[in-house]
């Protein structure tokens, strides 16, 4: 098995938190509160999230060298969602999460 920097277990780590809180939101926090929560562009946004976050975390664990492009796609997804989230309210968990999740992503591809 390969060496893992600290580096990269952090960012493994909150990719794995921001997968389950995207998920998490969309299906307990989303779905039952309705209106804006649930617009589409919003809602699959989560989604997309919650996926990416999913996939950069297990390129990372298996070791591929391609999560640079994983990483540098989860950044992008993830900032997306926070303003996202942001943009309909009372998601602050979410939002922090994101970002934390897209700061240790751009580390990863530096």
């Amino acid at each position: 098995m390969h060496k893992m920097s600290g580096e990269m277990q952090s960012c493994i780590d909150e990719c794995l938190r921001c997968y389950q809180s995207c998920l998490g939101m969309a299906s307990n926090h989303c779905l039952p509160a309705g209106g804006k929560h649930v617009e589409p562009e919003h809602f699959r946004l989560m989604m997309a999230c919650a996926e990416i976050c999913r996939t950069s975390a297990h390129f990372m664990l298996i070791g591929l060298p391609e999560h640079t492009h994983t990483c540098r796609a989860c950044a992008e997804v993830c900032e997306a969602c926070a303003r996202s989230c942001e943009a309909v309210g009372d998601m602050q968990d979410c939002v922090a999460q994101c970002r934390r999740c897209a700061e240790t992503c751009r580390k990863m591809t530096a």
